[in-house]
């Protein structure tokens, strides 16, 4: 992933630039105190549980740690899964494949209005 940055003063006005980056920002912000915080708690589970007594699978452990990354970012941006894709830094299709591999119930994040709702509001 490459954070280089390509300025185009011409295209795009510099107040919307700097606005778009803060969101970014505070989005990726956001989302690495919500990473630090579940490795803490994750820490200090650790301290207060007996030892383990079996192998630590780090497939599970990822698998775990991807979906709680993933219900944070489709929460915060209320089921919008393009959002949440931005939020995550990963394309639509990837959290697309990870949700449905996953089995994680969109349902929870969905409008109040439910799918019907969805569709009104596009039209």
């Amino acid at each position: 992933m490459s954070s280089q940055m390509i300025w185009r003063p011409h295209e795009v006005p510099l107040a919307e630039t700097v606005t778009h980056n803060q969101v970014v920002l505070d989005n990726r912000l956001s989302t690495l105190r919500d990473v630090a915080l579940t490795l803490l708690r994750e820490v200090e589970s650790l301290r207060v549980t007996e030892p383990v007594r079996h192998r630590v699978r780090l497939h599970d452990e990822v698998q775990r740690f991807e979906i709680e990354l993933i219900n944070s970012a489709l929460s915060r941006s209320r089921g919008n899964q393009t959002q949440a894709a931005q939020i995550l830094g990963v394309k639509l299709t990837t959290l697309n494949s990870k949700i449905k591999r996953y089995k994680i119930p969109l349902q929870d994040y969905a409008p109040a209005g439910g799918e019907a709702a969805l569709h009104e509001n596009a039209a």
